[in-house]
């Protein structure tokens, strides 16, 4: 707020409005010659920096009504209407400051994406460990991976065994294990204990600098939005000229053409629209979503198709204890129970998810003895019994093989989401599954979705394609786009983008590119990660889906109202020229009359403050 009270948008203004004031003032002590000086300069002040953003406008093609007021301002420059040209340039100089003020909500950067990226990596140097910068790190390089570090580079695994966290760059929510040749990905975390790498690329040709850079030619591609009232700019533009000129023919009296360009000047239009667009950004906010500028609301308002990741937007992206599988002479609840108490020692979310399933059974015991292998499991006592948790191979070490443990074994083979191993006293005693669930609201959502006539709801994920159908059972999804790499998602996007204006809904840092290259880009911003909310258009500040609807609503009804604005305006602003060109407005009486239906739209524009969640107007 503090630099755009700083802003030259607002220096104007400021200079526009103190111009009209002390001239009031010096008018009315007697001082008219000095007034007039004082009232021309606040014009001047506005007109010098209109004719700069006219040239600009030219110069990419645009035509838009900042020409008539220009011509209005420069009119009453010439002929000495002096209050007149005042007035129009303070209007004018407002409507900037409005739209500046929506724009400034608008800024994104990099910040977030870049900053995840690690400055400095280890590599081995002979028989020692250098610390170095990552740009000097070369394919072939061998690079110590502490636990908790990012990957700088893509490399191959040269450890025997590795767990990693990789729901920033594929959507996968839950740690996937790799083995000794497997190929990895820049940008994602090691939860396991320190592991090599050997390098395949630089840090420029990385996956992660990949997506960077997705990220900022998709939002160099985004056409800016034209300014609604500029839509109309090139008739009513011919209109006003036409009249004006035969208001001078028939009269031979400039002063009364210069009434009818003071009259038409598009300030109902300048104020109202920005008035509205800001009413909703600030409804938007209320209802929890942070919308960043106007043209999103807008683009929302006109949303046709939604792509939704799955892990972190329509799951909530961390596992769910779904199903508890246990060997001949073992109790499910006793397992479960002796497992979630172990757990309470961990803060891994796996050791979460079963100490939440097991306190719903009842209270737990306090464990001892807890040891934890960072990346495979944890072991301790509980109750006088020793007990293991965590991946197959790690439970399998601790306890002493017998006719389950190749059944065992096999099922976690089969297994295409994620298992936890359970022994007690030295036998493998259970198997725990793992999902990742949808949102409970999620069902609801998309079918009120499709009742606001969004045409087609996409999953767009990178997980697999069995899980990914799993999830989307019993949803209204009109299509499954599965295995999908932050390039394939940005393709699903332009290709949807070709159909109809669509958005895009993600969590996650592979999500980026696909968020910047559509038309909206939407992020979940609590649980998401900072990179997508920034290269997002729109924040979800909740974490629910509920938001996303009463968001296009809001939008809908803004922009509604916007566009009620800009016909009201121009009807009452074309009766005005007519009584100015017949001669029975003056251009003093024209601004004033300006100023009423200023405020008349405004009023009507200020409506987008209010209204209810449950509004239904249709787009």
């Amino acid at each position: 707020m503090r630099a755009f009270l700083k802003s030259l948008d607002f220096l104007i203004f400021a200079v526009t409005l103190v111009g009209l004031i002390l001239g009031g003032v010096l008018y009315a002590l007697g001082r008219g010659e000095l007034a007039a000086y004082v009232f021309a300069a606040g014009t001047a002040v506005v007109l010098v920096a209109l004719i700069v953003i006219i040239i600009r406008s030219l110069l990419r093609g645009s035509v838009g009504l900042d020409i008539v007021a220009a011509i209005s301002m420069a009119g009453s420059l010439a002929l000495g209407e002096w209050v007149a040209g005042n007035v129009v340039a303070l209007m004018f100089a407002g409507g900037q400051v409005l739209e500046a003020y929506a724009k400034a909500r608008a800024r994104k950067d990099m910040t977030a994406l870049i900053s995840r990226a690690p400055r400095r990596a280890r590599r081995y140097h002979g028989r020692e460990i250098e610390d170095v910068s990552v740009d000097l790190i070369r394919p072939g390089d061998l690079l110590l991976i502490r636990p908790g570090d990012v990957l700088p580079v893509d490399g191959q695994l040269s450890s025997d065994e590795a767990l990693f966290d990789e729901s920033v760059m594929t959507g996968e929510a839950a740690p996937v294990p790799h083995k000794k040749g497997d190929e990895l990905l820049s940008g994602i975390t090691n939860l396991g204990g320190a592991v090599d790498l050997v390098a395949v690329t630089d840090v420029r040709e990385s996956a992660f600098a990949a997506i960077i850079r997705m990220v900022e030619e998709a939002e160099a591609q985004k056409a800016p939005m034209a300014r609604l009232a500029d839509r109309h700019a090139l008739s009513f533009l011919v209109f006003t000229i036409v009249l004006a000129a035969l208001a001078f023919l028939q009269s031979g009296d400039a002063v009364r053409a210069l009434a009818v360009f003071v009259v038409a000047t598009p300030c109902p239009l300048i104020l109202a629209v920005p008035v509205a667009i800001v009413a909703g950004l600030s409804r938007a906010a209320k209802q929890g979503v942070l919308v960043k500028h106007g043209g999103a609301l807008e683009t929302l308002a006109s949303v046709k198709t939604i792509l939704f990741d799955k892990t972190g937007t329509l799951t909530r992206g961390e596992p769910i204890l779904s199903e508890v599988l246990v060997a001949p002479g073992f109790d499910r609840a006793s397992v479960l129970s002796k497992a979630g108490a172990l757990c309470q020692g961990s803060t891994h979310v796996v050791s979460s998810a079963l100490v939440r399933a097991a306190a719903e059974q009842g209270s737990l015991s306090a464990p001892q003895m807890i040891v934890e292998s960072a990346g495979e499991g944890l072991s301790g006592q509980v109750e006088g019994a020793s007990v293991a948790v965590g991946t197959f191979p790690f439970v399998a070490r601790m306890s002493s093989p017998d006719g389950w443990h190749p059944v065992a074994r096999d099922l976690v083979a089969a297994e295409t989401g994620l298992v936890a191993a359970i022994a007690i006293d030295g036998k493998i005693s259970g198997l725990a599954r793992f999902i990742d669930a949808v949102r409970p609201e999620a069902a609801e959502i998309l079918a009120k979705l499709k009742k606001m006539k969004i045409a087609r709801c996409i999953l767009l994920t990178g997980d697999r394609r069995e899980v990914a159908e799993t999830i989307a059972k019993g949803l209204p999804f009109d299509q499954v786009i599965a295995e999908a790499t932050p390039a394939g998602k940005v393709e699903a996007v332009i290709h949807e983008k070709k159909r109809a204006v669509t958005a895009m809904v993600g969590d996650g840092v592979n999500d980026a590119p696909a968020l910047a290259a559509a038309d909206v880009g939407i992020a979940m911003g609590v649980r998401g990660a900072g990179a997508p909310a920034e290269a997002a258009d729109i924040i979800l500040l909740v974490d629910r889906l509920d938001a996303l609807p009463d968001a296009i609503l809001i939008a809908r009804r803004s922009f509604l109202i916007a566009r009620q604005s800009v016909y009201a305006g121009l009807g009452l602003s074309a009766l005005g020229m007519i009584f100015a060109a017949l001669g029975y407005l003056q251009p003093v009486e024209g601004a004033v009359l300006q100023e009423f239906i200023d405020v008349a739209v405004i009023l009507n524009a200020l409506r987008a403050l209010s209204g209810k969640k449950t509004v239904t107007i249709q787009h």
